[in-house]
């Protein structure tokens, strides 16, 4: 009895412990091996191992890659390559505008150059404040188009530079222009940036997202900065050779920001993927999936797409959100009664079609799902405009059938459906059903 007492206290022979690193269950990495022995541990770990990761910590974020989505790796590829391209042009833009400035020739002097560089700083501040007023509000909800047209910006800002000693009268204004157009670049770039971390960020992880971008941005700026040392150095005296890198990297820097925005699959609804969605949606009942919504959506600014291009993907053109009443006419101003009075007197929205444009009136006391709603209603009412229909009656026909289910395949389909991102809706209206006709404020 004794001697089983004491056997079912005995320590087993040895004991092995493994160690991992990760964060989510599903991307574990084993990194050591403690074997424990009574009197002896044995530890088996690779040093390569280690070192990789932790080479690799400082450049992704923590839990990678189940931790960000899976347009992560490609997007940022291709930017740090047009981001190395941008350091490389940069300083042939900046030797050339230097040269201008008269860096380097005695007849140049220090006030002289400090007050024209203090004019293009200043040109500058300002761009980017009066840029911010007038499109701050749209930058959120078309982070694709916004992305390219920054870098575009910056490609015009540093043309600017490298063109400005060729026109030595001009040449303040010139540098000036550039300096505007640049500041375009911060802002469109630092908004539309702090729209694709939040759209990465798996495990709420934005800041850490943000951070190692930075870090991944600093390597690209150093190998920039010694390439474009290097080729500024070679090509000095050569106008010629000059023109072809900065022409030819401005080529390759756009291509890699269109294929840096091609592969992103958003899953915010912005108008034109609203569009794209529920025309799908009303012709065939399936939701279309971010990947293939990305695929359809317009990266370019409309008006440099061409007319002929089918008509659903333009449909959202044809909605106006967020219409000041006091700008509607008088016989407008009667519609509006009889539509708040009669189709719209529980609804938080009003849809006024006139030439086949749906303007939407929102309610003072909207939420974000009303102006959502509000959005959706007015594509089906464009889309039953477009084929000579009855608007008010089918429109909300097909919203009371429709909606709510179209609504719960988006969000099974990986859509976030809590809210439209558009231009803040900045005009709002109330009206109160008094009789039989209804009183709009």
């Amino acid at each position: 009895m004794e001697d089983e007492h004491s056997q079912t206290h005995l320590s087993p022979e040895y004991t092995v412990i493994e160690e991992w690193n990760g964060t989510a269950s599903s991307d574990l990495t084993k990194t050591a091996t403690l074997t424990i022995t009574r009197d002896s541990v044995q530890k088996s770990a690779s040093r390569f191992n280690n070192f990789s990761r932790r080479f690799l910590d400082a450049f992704v974020p923590e839990g990678f890659p189940s931790s960000v989505t899976p347009d992560y790796i490609p997007y940022q590829i291709w930017d740090s390559l047009q981001g190395l391209s941008t350091y490389v042009r940069t300083m042939l833009s900046t030797q050339a505008l230097l040269s201008a400035i008269g860096v380097g020739e005695k007849s140049a002097t220090v006030i002289g150059a400090t007050f024209q560089w203090f004019l293009r700083d200043l040109t500058g501040m300002l761009g980017g404040v009066l840029f911010t007023f007038y499109q701050g509000a749209n930058l959120d909800s078309n982070a694709k188009m916004w992305r390219l047209v920054a870098d575009l910006m910056n490609d015009i800002g540093m043309l600017m530079d490298l063109v400005s000693p060729l026109f030595p009268s001009a040449f303040l204004f010139i540098v000036c222009l550039g300096s505007i157009s640049r500041s375009f670049t911060g802002v469109a770039s630092g908004a539309t940036r702090a729209a694709l971390t939040q759209h990465f960020a798996l495990q709420d992880n934005a800041a850490d997202i943000s951070a190692k971008e930075g870090s991944q941005e600093t390597v690209a700026t150093m190998l920039g900065m010694v390439l474009g040392m290097f080729l500024a150095r070679i090509t000095l005296g050569h106008s010629l050779a000059i023109w072809f890198s900065f022409l030819s990297l401005t080529i390759f820097h756009m291509y890699a920001n269109y294929k840096a925005v091609r592969c992103l699959s958003l899953t915010t609804l912005n108008c034109e993927r609203s569009s794209i969605l529920l025309l799908h949606f009303m012709e065939t009942g399936q939701v279309l999936t971010p990947k293939q919504v990305s695929a359809m959506e317009h990266v370019l600014p409309l008006w440099m797409t061409s007319r002929s291009t089918n008509r659903v993907k333009f449909l959202h053109q044809w909605v106006r959100l967020g219409i000041r009443i006091s700008s509607f006419n008088c016989s407008e101003m009667l519609d509006l009664s009889h539509l708040a009075g009669s189709h719209y007197n529980k609804a938080k929205y009003i849809l006024h079609e006139k030439k086949g444009i749906v303007s939407i009136v929102m309610h003072k006391d909207s939420t974000a799902a009303d102006v959502l709603q509000a959005f959706m209603h007015a594509l089906v009412m464009a889309d039953l405009v477009h084929k000579d229909r009855s608007v008010h009656l089918e429109s909300q026909s097909w919203m009371a059938k429709y909606y709510e289910v179209f609504i719960l395949k988006l969000q099974s389909s990986g859509w976030k459906s809590e809210r439209l991102l558009s231009p803040s809706v900045v005009w709002k209206a109330n009206w109160l059903s008094r009789s039989s006709d209804e009183k709009l404020d």
